[in-house]
């Protein structure tokens, strides 16, 4: 298994851990042991109140530029220079659009699974929970798509909490 990888199913199990806690925490409800799975399956499953529930995991960081700097790796300066140019445009256009990229994305793919809920862990520094909230009216989700819930953890340490995006 290469690093990324490695890395790739580390962040995924830091997202569902933290959804879990969050949705535990709101719900009272318990959910349970997480487990990972082949790529037909959705990335995570776990048992919520005794049934299998799967999740499918998604991290939003604004572009892969911003991803780069927010993993901490060694930007060229060209990478640089693309930050530089995505700062000067409005934070929240660029949530939308980059929050809306996933959804759609995340839409078009089928599941070997009963029960999907897709969760997105934002990890961008300038976008918080409230922020996610005000734009919630303007969020879009394709029809048809394979989620039962779809859920976003307002930042990188879940520390805001969940917002349920649908239904």
């Amino acid at each position: 298994m290469h690093n990324s990888e490695k890395e790739k199913i580390e962040l995924e199990h830091q997202a569902a851990k933290l959804f879990m806690r969050c949705y535990e925490r709101n719900t009272g409800k318990h959910i349970r042991h997480i487990w990972h799975n082949d790529p037909i399956r959705p990335d995570v499953s776990c048992m919520l109140e005794g049934e299998r529930l799967d999740l499918e995991i998604a991290h939003l960081y604004g572009s892969e530029e911003e991803a780069m700097e927010i993993l901490g790796r060694d930007l060229t300066p060209i990478t640089r220079n693309v930050l530089r140019s995505l700062k000067e445009e409005p934070a929240d256009e660029r949530l939308l659009r980059s929050l809306n990229k996933i959804l759609e994305n995340k839409s078009s793919k089928q599941y070997d699974s009963k029960r999907v809920w897709l969760v997105i862990r934002n990890t961008h520094p300038a976008w918080s929970q409230a922020d996610i909230k005000a734009l919630e009216h303007l969020i879009t989700i394709p029809v048809p798509h394979a989620f039962e819930k779809v859920w976003i953890l307002g930042d990188i340490e879940g520390k805001s909490g969940i917002v349920r995006l649908y239904p």
